[in-house]
């Protein structure tokens, strides 16, 4: 071990847990784990790493400690008992969980004296490590500068701010992006693939469309944020037309259409609301007041 790098312990080792310290161990840090499953924490222990007998021995022998376990309930079960322990300590918590729950998590530390910090970790176990992957982090911008050395080994760390629940609202709203566009492209390799298409040929154009359809995102942010959407691109009236061509085709195909029915019912609320001839990015405006669009 390299005795400048920060000792860090390790709550949970679960897939992800087991990753983070592997991550951890990996870039020289000193480490201590514990686990509620104690056989979880072989291969670690074999590689150097400390196995603590005891969820109060694990917090005492770092002054940091990143927590992974199953949700919020499961870590309230964990470190309530023994939170009198966390004073002076920092915690990082990489639990997945509401941006509401993070707020009340940075109160409950703050009560026992614990510097707090939350985190979204935005890959699976695999990409842990990695400089490509991002791990998002929000709360005290204190505690992020002086442990961003040892976060930087688990992948990309990136701050946020000061609000506890950023990280995982970002969290939510980039799931939500992945699962929109993942599901887009299995509804387009479905619809391909009838025609005897495989999905390996139609994949390298599809992530092509997607690069230059990220150009579009760029445009739309400051439209966005200025609440003015000029049609001098493509109109909702123009993308309506278009995904009628979609719907038929994929109807006619035999391919669920619940996805791209969903999208133009957004599109025509849009219209109807008197954006017909503004730019896509106006059915933002549907998104954030349903009730007002119904």
């Amino acid at each position: 071990m390299n005795s400048d790098r920060t000792a860090v312990t390790v709550i949970g080792l679960g897939s992800m847990g087991s990753a983070l310290a592997a991550a951890l161990l990996e870039a020289g840090h000193p480490i201590t784990v514990w686990n509620r499953s104690a056989g979880k924490a072989r291969s670690l222990v074999d590689r150097g790493a400390r196995l603590a007998a005891t969820p109060e021995e694990a917090i005492a022998a770092s002054r940091l400690t990143i927590a992974c376990v199953w949700d919020y309930e499961v870590l309230h079960t964990v470190l309530d008992p023994i939170a009198d322990c966390l004073a002076g300590k920092v915690l990082v918590n990489l639990t997945s969980g509401s941006p509401e729950q993070a707020h009340e998590a940075v109160e409950w530390a703050r009560s026992h004296g614990a510097d707090y910090l939350d985190g979204a970790i935005m890959t699976t176990p695999p990409g842990v490590g990695s400089r490509e992957m991002m791990f998002l982090y929000s709360g005290s911008h204190a505690v992020f500068e002086a442990y961003r050395p040892a976060l930087a080994a688990l992948g990309d760390p990136l701050y946020l701010g000061t609000a506890p629940g950023l990280a995982s609202l970002y969290d939510a709203a980039l799931l939500g992006l992945m699962w929109s566009t993942m599901t887009g492209w299995l509804h387009g390799t479905a619809l391909v693939g009838a025609e005897k298409t495989e999905a390996t040929a139609f994949t390298p154009i599809a992530i092509r469309w997607l690069t230059a359809v990220a150009g579009f995102l760029t445009t739309y942010a400051p439209q966005v944020d200025a609440g003015r959407y000029p049609g001098d691109d493509a109109t909702v009236d123009v993308q309506i037309a278009a995904i009628g061509h979609l719907i038929h085709a994929a109807e006619r195909r035999g391919i669920d259409n619940a996805l791209p029915e969903l999208l133009k019912s957004a599109m025509e609320r849009a219209k109807a609301a008197g954006h017909g001839s503004d730019s896509y990015a106006s059915v933002i405006e549907v998104l954030k007041n349903p009730a007002d669009h119904r």
